[in-house]
């Protein structure tokens, strides 16, 4: 049998990719100020507003939408070109949490969504050959029980997904009625 994943140690908790889906941006705000409350022993739990400039103005997003445009086209762009914020962020963002595809990128990147569809809380996930986040989902479904949260599969067999969470190793949306 192979090695064993290494162990999740680094995590991020993104609001605000949509800067006027203000569940994410209200948590990660209580959590930059109360951060003892998801630190866990042996772990870095990083809390983080991914789109601000949106989030300021209470948009979706500025120029685009940000969880639209982690692909290499978009990250490999140069500063000198006249690039839309949200790609500028983008780079940013794979910086700090990435590189996206490398042994450097977070384990985890957890973003908090809304949605207007009455769908109540949802964990989306991109892969269900990740026997790590199929953990995990299980874990937070029996945490919640007996409250819904169904967990809908977004698998598609050659998309290379170009969604803010795509940078980190393990990916997991959450979305909120």
């Amino acid at each position: 049998s192979g090695a064993a994943n290494p162990p999740v140690r680094r995590v991020a908790i993104f609001g605000g990719t949509h800067g006027n889906e203000l569940s994410g941006v209200f948590l990660v705000k209580h959590w930059q100020e109360n951060g003892a409350e998801i630190q866990r022993t042996g772990m870095e739990v990083k809390p983080f507003i991914a789109n601000p400039r949106a989030v300021k103005k209470c948009t979706r997003y500025i120029d685009c939408d940000l969880n639209r445009v982690f692909d290499p086209d978009n990250l490999g762009r140069t500063v000198m070109e006249d690039i839309p914020y949200e790609v500028r962020r983008a780079q940013e963002i794979n910086q700090i949490f990435g590189p996206k595809g490398s042994d450097d990128a977070y384990d985890l990147i957890f973003d908090l969504h809304n949605t207007t569809s009455n769908m109540g809380g949802t964990l989306i996930l991109e892969s269900s050959r990740d026997d790590f986040t199929i953990q995990m989902l299980h874990y937070i479904k029996n945490a919640l029980a007996p409250e819904r949260c169904p967990v809908l599969l977004i698998e598609h067999p050659s998309l290379k997904y170009a969604t803010t969470r795509s940078v980190a190793k393990h990916l997991v949306g959450k979305y909120e009625k």
